[in-house]
């Protein structure tokens, strides 16, 4: 019978730590900010704004949720605003806060058009408005979208509706920004005198939104609105940063990967031990039972898959995709389970392990296919299509995604086209960091990266571009470098088309 055979990683000497000795790195860094949020709100520390750094998958929302809690209650705080870029970020923030604080002293502000659209989550824990004056003035957080809360004349009229908050000027008296290193320079600049302190808690491998046309401050490096807002302030005196040492979301085997794109923070570390995940699929034989065994140990897996006709393009390669279809359609059809250890909320295991199949709609999607353009997230929907219907599951078990829009998402296994397949050139697109970072780190279970041979080559050959591009947060060297490095962490394997089916 043919199997793949597939080169493992270099082994890493680095310290591990993982359970709850990597939670507590995170707990002590939420509770430091805690106390410097309060020595601003105090006037003691004189500081301007809070950046707390994280790695995808870290618990941000748990320590953005535990810095406005204890802000509301701080005496010299009266009102605080949240924002982020998109609907479906707000949604979820005004849902927990009211959980946690009080439908009462919570308030969700969208826009007229988008009302219908909150989930019953966040109607039935936060009061929902779409103007300044329906904004109760007894509400202590307002949760909105940065185009929502900087729309012309918004806080002007949020002035008028509710006053100015302890700070004798501002409206709010801190302004918390989730996954700031999303938002772009522009957008934040409306924003900014919402309050005198400003909090960002975000991922900075974070993609900031596409260009639209050329932008005309480009070369700039003093004005660049596409930039990711925080990158303004590395250094600055009225700045405190910290980064959050610990992630929750990846298996430990993909713990290299997220070291690979975070290489210069003095200690990274995962909460899952070796063991804590697994994928169970013993119905599946030869090469597709490799390849989904190789998967489910953790480590990211790359496979290239030789013999296939010539794509429409390099990143609309519907002959790849094809292969993509006939391993998750095997997969499926093993009645596969995914189990996971069970943690408390300091990260100790409980002793219980919970599992999730397909048909359980439960949580997380079950597996995610990622592409970078429009149109291969097309051929892409229309395999997660046909594989629903087949296997009878719900809409969100499946799911099809460009990679700009599945940042902040979760998902248990991840089977992405690499952006770089098929390429003949490093473009500004195909490898930006955040592009190939968000790609890499949505994951709790495995991650299947396909692609055409010819990347090391590409990587080996291609010519050197500049290594800090502008909108492209985090770490950077020469990005053929940062590929490079990215995929030494990867186990990897060749597979002829067609020999999945032996």
């Amino acid at each position: 019978m043919v199997t793949v055979e597939f080169s493992q990683p270099e082994p890493r000497d680095a310290d591990r730590v993982h359970h709850d000795r990597a939670a507590a790195g995170n707990a002590a860094v939420a509770d430091e900010a805690v106390g410097v949020l309060r020595g601003a709100l105090s006037g003691i520390a004189p500081l301007d704004r809070l950046l707390l750094r994280a790695a995808a998958g870290a618990g941000k929302s748990h320590v953005l949720k535990k810095l406005v809690a204890d802000a509301v209650e701080h005496p010299e705080c009266s009102r605080v605003a949240i924002i982020a870029f998109t609907n479906k970020q707000i949604h979820p923030l005004a849902a927990s806060l009211g959980r946690l604080l009080g439908r009462e002293r919570v308030c969700l502000s969208v826009g007229k058009a988008r009302h219908e659209e909150v989930p019953e989550e966040a109607r039935s824990n936060s009061t929902v408005v779409t103007t300044a004056s329906a904004v109760p003035p007894e509400c202590e957080v307002i949760v909105a979208t940065s185009h929502k809360l900087g729309a012309i004349g918004e806080l002007d009229r949020l002035a008028e509706q509710l006053g100015a908050g302890h700070n004798g000027e501002s409206t709010f008296d801190a302004l918390f920004v989730d996954e700031a290193w999303q938002l772009p320079h522009h957008l934040f600049d409306r924003v900014v005198e919402a309050a005198p302190i400003t909090v960002g808690v975000g991922d900075v491998g974070q993609l900031p939104p596409l260009e639209v046309g050329a932008n005309p401050w480009r070369g700039d490096p003093g004005f660049n609105p596409y930039r990711a807002w925080p990158t303004d302030f590395d250094g600055d005196e009225r700045t405190w940063s910290v980064e959050l040492p610990a992630v929750w979301r990846p298996a430990a085997g993909h713990l290299d990967l997220w070291r690979a794109f975070y290489p210069e923070w003095r200690e990274l570390d995962c909460v899952a031990a070796p063991g804590d995940r697994a994928l169970v699929a013993e119905g599946l034989s030869g090469e597709t039972a490799a390849i989904w065994n190789q998967v489910g140990t953790g480590v990211p897996t790359l496979l290239e898959v030789e013999g296939l006709s010539e794509p429409e393009s390099a990143d609309v390669d519907l002959p790849l995709m094809g292969t993509v279809e006939s391993l998750l359609d095997e997969l499926l059809s093993s009645g596969f389970a995914l189990e996971h250890a069970e943690y408390d909320d300091k990260g100790s295991p409980t002793g219980e392990t919970s599992a999730s199949r397909p048909g359980d709609d439960s949580g997380d999607p079950l597996v995610v296919i990622l592409a970078t353009r429009n149109q291969a997230v097309d051929d892409a929907a229309d395999v997660a299509e046909r594989l629903r219907a087949k296997y009878s599951l719900a809409e969100t078990e499946v799911v099809a995604s460009t990679v700009d829009s599945w940042q902040g998402q979760t998902n248990r296994i991840t089977v992405a086209i690499h952006p770089l397949s098929g390429a003949t050139q490093l473009d500004e697109f195909n490898s930006a960091f955040g592009r190939l970072a968000v790609t890499c780190t949505r994951a709790t279970h495995g991650l299947l990266m396909v692609t055409r041979p010819g990347i090391d080559r590409l990587l080996g050959e291609a010519p050197a571009r500049p290594g800090t591009p502008f909108g492209e947060p985090g770490n950077r060297q020469l990005p053929r470098q940062t590929h490079q490095r990215i995929l030494d962490t990867f186990a990897r394997g060749k597979l002829t088309a067609g020999d999945e089916h032996r």
